[in-house]
C-alpha cells in the first residue's frame, strides 16, 4: 500500500523545493552530507503507511535528540570515501599493484593527479571508518531503538582485516604492497560493506539533522494508530515554518470526521488547513511536528484544493478547474481509500447560489464517506445552516475581532458559525468608493 499525493497537494502545501525558502523540505535539509541529502529527499518523497514503520522512525529521531548527538565525521573526508569506494577496482592484487605502481611513477614524471586522489580517498577512508567505530561503539552502549542497525555496522568492524587496516597510521610512508592491498580489500572484497557503512554515515546525518531541528523549533513527534481508528487529534498544531504561528487544537474521530470551517477573508482558514496537511505529511513520514501532542490515524494519501488557478493550456476557466480538483478527489474517496481531504472555499469561481448550492452539495457528498477525514472552508456561511443535521460534521471558525472599523484577526479556532460579515467595510477602509465618486 502506498501514500497517494499529486503535484497540486505539495506545491498547495510548499512540501518540497531543497532551496526554496518557507518550503518544508527547506526547514530540515541541514544535513552535511551528500549521502544525507539522498537520503534526506528520499524520505521526504515517501512517506510510510505502516503505523509500526513510522513510530519505529519517530523513536529513532526521538533517540538521537534525547541523546543530543553531534555529527562526529567530517564531510568532505565522507565525500572522499564515497568517491574512493565508487572507483572502481577491477583484477586481482597483481593488476592493482601494477595500476598503482603505474600511477605513481606517472605522478613524478608528469602532473598526473590520479596517484595523489587514490592516497587522499584511502587516507579519508580510514580516517572515517575510525569515527565511524568509535561513534558505533558510543551508540551501542546505550541499547536505544537504532540497536539493530547498530549491530549490523558492528558486525563490519569485527572483521579482521578491517580492524587492521584502521589501525594503520595514514601519516606513514605505507607501502605500494600495502596500498594495493586495502585498495583490494575496500573496493572489491568489502564493497558492499563500505557501502553499508556510507548508509550508515548518511542515515547518522539524516537522524542528527532531524533531531536538531526539531529540538530547535520545540516540535514533537506524532503518534500513529491503524488507519481504521479514522482519528486525528492534535493539540496546538501550527504553520512549521511561519514565524511566532499561533496553534490551535484539533480532534476528528469516525463520528467526527468532517469539519465545516468559517470565517472571514484573511482570517487564517487557508494557513489553518495547510498546517493541518503540513502536520498530516509530516506524520506520515516520521518526520517531528509543529504541534505539542498530535495522535493519527494513517491515511492513504492526501488530497487538497487550496489554490486551484486556472488552466489556459487545457482551456479551463477557474471554475471549470475546481470542478475537475473535486471530480478527481471524487474518484480517489469511491475506491475506498482512507483519505484526507481538504477544499478550501470551493467554487470561488462561479457566482454566489451556484458556490452555495455546490459547497452544500459536495460536502454532504463527501460526509458520507465515514473512512477519510474532511475538512472544507467557505466564507458562504449560510450552508453551514443546512448541513446542520448532519451529525458527523463539526462547525469551526476563524473570528475577526472589530477595533472600532478595523478588523483584527485572532487566528484562534472557535466552534461554531461565524457570523462575521466584513467585507464591505474593508472596502470603504481603503477609500475604494470615495476614489470611484460614489
Amino acid at each position: 500500500m502506498s501514500f497517494t499525493i499529486d503535484k497540486q497537494s505539495l506545491d498547495e502545501l510548499n512540501l518540497m523545493g531543497k532551496f526554496r525558502q518557507g518550503s518544508v523540505y527547506y526547514l530540515f535539509n541541514q544535513v552535511k552530507t551528500r549521502g544525507g541529502e539522498q537520503l534526506l529527499d528520499q524520505l521526504f518523497r515517501t512517506p510510510l503507511t505502516d503505523a509500526d514503520a513510522i513510530n519505529q522512525r519517530t523513536s529513532v529521531f526521538r533517540f538521537f535528540q534525547d541523546a543530543q548527538y553531534q555529527f562526529p565525521f567530517d564531510p568532505q573526508q565522507v565525500l572522499l570515501m564515497r568517491e574512493y569506494v565508487d572507483a572502481a577496482a577491477s583484477g586481482g592484487k597483481l593488476q592493482i599493484l601494477a595500476g598503482i605502481l603505474l600511477k605513481k611513477t606517472l605522478s613524478s614524471l608528469t602532473r598526473d593527479e590520479r596517484y595523489k586522489i587514490l592516497i587522499q580517498g584511502l587516507q579519508a577512508t580510514i580516517v572515517t571508518l575510525k569515527k565511524c567505530f568509535s561513534f558505533v561503539i558510543e551508540l551501542a552502549a546505550s541499547q536505544g531503538p537504532y540497536q539493530q542497525r547498530v549491530e549490523e555496522v558492528l558486525r563490519v568492524f569485527q572483521l579482521q582485516e578491517l580492524n587492521k587496516l584502521i589501525e594503520t597510521d595514514i601519516y606513514s610512508d605505507i607501502p605500494v604492497s600495502a596500498i594495493a592491498s586495502y585498495d583490494h580489500l575496500l573496493k572489491q572484497r568489502l564493497n558492499k560493506e563500505m557501502r553499508l557503512i556510507l548508509d550508515f554515515i548518511a542515515e547518522t546525518d539524516v537522524n542528527i539533522a532531524v533531531a536538531n531541528v526539531a529540538a530547535v523549533r520545540g516540535l514533537s513527534y506524532a503518534i500513529a494508530l491503524p488507519k481504521e481508528a479514522n482519528v486525528l487529534n492534535a493539540i496546538d498544531l501550527k504553520h512549521p515554518v511561519i514565524d511566532k504561528a499561533i496553534g490551535n487544537d484539533l480532534r476528528m474521530a469516525a463520528g467526527s470526521n468532517v469539519i465545516f470551517l468559517t470565517g472571514a477573508n484573511m482570517a487564517g482558514k487557508s494557513t489553518w488547513m495547510k498546517s493541518i496537511g503540513i502536520g498530516m505529511y509530516l506524520a506520515h513520514i516520521g518526520f517531528p511536528v509543529a504541534a505539542k501532542s498530535m495522535e493519527f490515524s494513517v491515511r492513504e494519501g492526501i488530497y487538497s484544493s487550496i489554490n486551484v488557478a486556472d488552466n489556459i493550456a487545457l482551456g479551463y476557466s477557474h471554475f471549470y478547474a475546481e470542478v475537475v480538483r473535486v471530480k478527481n478527489a471524487a474518484d480517489a474517496t469511491a475506491t475506498g481509500k482512507h483519505l484526507l481531504l481538504m477544499f478550501d472555499e470551493l467554487f470561488k469561481g462561479t457566482n454566489v447560489k451556484d458556490a452555495y448550492d455546490g459547497t452544500l452539495a459536495v460536502t454532504e457528498s463527501f460526509s458520507d464517506y465515514r473512512n477519510c477525514l474532511f475538512i472544507v472552508s467557505t466564507h458562504i456561511i449560510e450552508v453551514g445552516e443546512a448541513l446542520r443535521e448532519k451529525k458527523n460534521i463539526q462547525f469551526t471558525y476563524m473570528p475577526t475581532v472589530l477595533e472600532g472599523t478595523v478588523p483584527r484577526y485572532t487566528y484562534r479556532l472557535q466552534d461554531g458559525i461565524t457570523e462575521d460579515r466584513q467585507g464591505m467595510m474593508i472596502i470603504r477602509n481603503e477609500g475604494i468608493l470615495e476614489m470611484i465618486g460614489h
